[in-house]
């Protein structure tokens, strides 16, 4: 399990707003993985819990990617919907413990972490699209 060092809140957000229309950042711009997985760990710590959504090339990159991401935030599902051909959107809900594949023809690339929490005073924003290999030792 990912375990974050101490952020704060504020600055953990407004580097993980960067990634709304992450074609706009720059590569000397973009922010090391490091620095991206403190970020994520910090406002996962202050919401109840995250609604996943990942847009990849196939259905195998989009299953290792949420797998890697739900290991390194303490979740223990391991969801192994049926694989579809070509570009795709996968959507997980750990409290429900659904998870939904579908075909998707956009452009976009990454993991979107929808923070959700029952208090305002914490975290309820989406976050990305962040990187795939962020949690996959590649990043």
């Amino acid at each position: 399990m990912f375990t974050p060092l101490p952020m704060k809140l504020e600055a953990a957000q407004t580097l993980l707003r960067q990634f709304i229309c992450i074609e706009q950042i720059s590569a000397d711009l973009m922010p090391s993985p490091e620095a991206i997985r403190l970020a994520l760990g910090q406002v996962c710590d202050r919401s109840d819990y995250q609604i996943f959504g990942i847009c990849a090339d196939t259905a195998t990159d989009a299953i290792a990617t949420l797998h890697h991401y739900l290991a390194a935030l303490g979740y223990s599902a391991r969801p192994q919907p049926d694989a579809i051909d070509g570009s795709v959107y996968l959507k997980f809900n750990p409290k429900t413990q659904r998870c939904h594949l579908d075909v998707y023809t956009g452009t976009h690339r990454g993991m979107l972490v929808s923070c959700q929490s029952a208090d305002d005073e914490d975290v309820n924003e989406t976050y990305g699209h962040l990187p795939l290999n962020l949690f996959s030792g590649t990043a």
